[in-house]
């Protein structure tokens, strides 16, 4: 698995089920379930090192805008939704969070919690195996540094002050305000 498989997985997965992250959930975890356990710690890699990545100022500015607000957990799961929407929208994303505007629609729940299990799901059904232990995708991520939570690294950029989100994503703004 490298990161063009990775993309290829949740390209595909959103194209089919669009905002319905259930469905979008159960094609990740099929589509992953056919690859080798190996493959499938490497997604869960893959997936720690998005979330690392995405933690941004811009990118929790972005939430705090579509959001209404911006806590720990929220703002880990807007990471996984962020990933969810697809290659093309998350790159863009990092680089000006008012791309969102132009691609997301108001109303949305900018949440992919159960983004988090997939790994864990494909290889419970690959492997047979259904009690985690350190052989499992989230463990051996873990184990790798790969940690987004409490060990993460600092987060990005610059921090922002909520009375200046409009100035700097004025379109993000405009829908979600």
């Amino acid at each position: 698995m490298d990161e063009q498989e990775f993309w290829k997985i949740i390209d595909h997965s959103y194209s089919v089920a669009g905002d319905n992250k259930q469905k979008q959930d159960d094609i990740i975890t099929q589509k992953l379930s056919a690859y080798t356990p190996e493959q499938i710690i490497e997604f869960e890699v893959i997936f720690r090192k998005k979330v690392i990545e995405a933690d941004d100022y811009k990118v929790m500015a972005a939430a705090k805008i579509i959001d209404g607000v911006v806590t720990d957990d929220p703002y880990l799961y807007f990471r996984f939704w962020l990933i969810g929407l697809g290659e093309k929208t998350f790159k863009e994303a990092l680089k000006n969070p008012d791309y969102l505007a132009d691609v997301v629609d108001s109303g949305v729940e900018p949440d992919f919690e159960s983004l988090l299990y997939v790994s864990t799901k494909a290889y419970m059904k690959k492997t047979g195996r259904q009690k985690e232990d350190e052989s499992f995708p989230r463990d051996v991520a873990y184990e790798k540094g790969l940690d987004y939570d409490f060990g993460a690294p600092p987060t990005k950029g610059k921090d922002w002050k909520t009375e200046d989100l409009s100035k700097l994503y004025p379109k993000l703004w405009e829908k979600f305000n």
